[in-house]
C-alpha cells in the first residue's frame, strides 16, 4: 500500500449529549466488550442527523448520515477524508463499527485521536484487504509507527464487504490498535498528548470506497 496525499475537508463542533440507548448492551456487542459502560464520555450512533458531524458533498467525496450511520464515499484516488466532532481529550479509548458497503478492498478506514490540525494527528487504520497500521502525521508528513515497511497484515481483520470493530487506545505514550476484540499493534509516541477525535476513510489507486461507520464511542481509560 502506498502513502498518499491527504486532503482536509472536515471540521465540526458539537455538544452532543449521550443518547438514552442502552450503552451497556451496545458495548457488549462492540469492540469494547469487557469495558465498564460507566466510563463512556461520548457516544454517537448517528441516528440523529443533527448530532453535529459535518456532512460533505462534492464530485470527489460525500460524507452523510445514512442507514443509521455516518457514510463516507470517496470518489477520488489517493485521498483521505475525515470528520471530527469538535471534542478535546488527552487519554482516551475510542471504538467504532466500520463496514465496507462497496468499492475496492485496497482502502483505509478507522479512528483519529489527538488531532491538533490537518498536519498533526494520530490515525488507527485498517483495510478491507487485511492490513492495518498506526500512523502519525506530523507537520503534514506521514509516518507508519508500527513498522518502517508500512501497514502490516492482520489475520483478525474481516476481508471484503464485512464489518470490522476497531478500537484505539491513546493512553500516555502508548498507542494501541485492536481489531475485532483482538490486540493488533502497539507503539510508543509522545509527540501529541491532547486533541480531537474522529473518523477517517480513504482510497488508494482505485476510487469508489464506500464505508459506513456506526456506534462511535469515546471512553475514559
Amino acid at each position: 500500500m502506498n502513502q498518499k496525499t491527504m486532503l482536509v475537508l472536515i471540521f465540526a463542533l458539537t455538544t452532543l449529549v449521550l443518547s438514552g440507548c442502552n450503552l451497556e448492551d451496545r458495548i457488549t456487542s462492540s469492540a469494547l466488550a469487557e469495558i465498564d459502560p460507566g466510563s463512556v464520555v461520548y457516544f454517537d450512533n448517528f441516528d440523529n442527523p443533527e448530532s453535529g458531524w459535518q456532512v460533505w458533498s462534492s464530485e470527489s467525496a460525500t460524507i452523510a448520515y445514512d442507514t443509521d450511520g455516518l457514510r463516507f464515499h470517496v470518489n477520488e484516488a489517493n485521498y483521505d477524508y475525515w470528520s471530527l466532532p469538535g471534542q478535546r481529550f488527552s487519554d482516551s479509548t475510542l471504538a467504532v463499527d466500520a463496514t465496507l458497503i462497496e468499492g475496492p478492498t485496497d482502502n483505509d478506514f478507522g479512528l483519529l485521536c489527538r488531532f491538533q490540525n490537518e498536519y498533526n494527528f494520530y490515525a488507527f487504520l485498517v483495510s478491507s484487504d487485511g492490513y492495518g497500521g498506526i500512523i502519525k502525521v506530523k507537520d503534514g508528513l506521514y509516518q507508519t509507527l508500527n513498522s518502517p515497511d508500512g501497514l502490516e497484515y492482520g489475520a483478525m481483520i474481516q476481508l471484503g464487504q464485512a464489518t470490522n470493530q476497531i478500537r484505539a487506545d491513546c493512553v500516555g505514550s502508548r498507542l494501541t490498535l485492536y481489531v475485532n476484540q483482538e490486540k493488533f499493534l502497539e507503539v510508543e509516541d509522545m509527540d501529541f498528548t491532547v486533541g480531537d477525535v474522529g473518523l477517517i476513510a480513504g482510497s488508494y489507486s482505485q476510487p469508489g470506497v464506500d464505508i459506513l461507520f456506526d456506534n462511535f464511542f469515546v471512553l475514559k481509560p
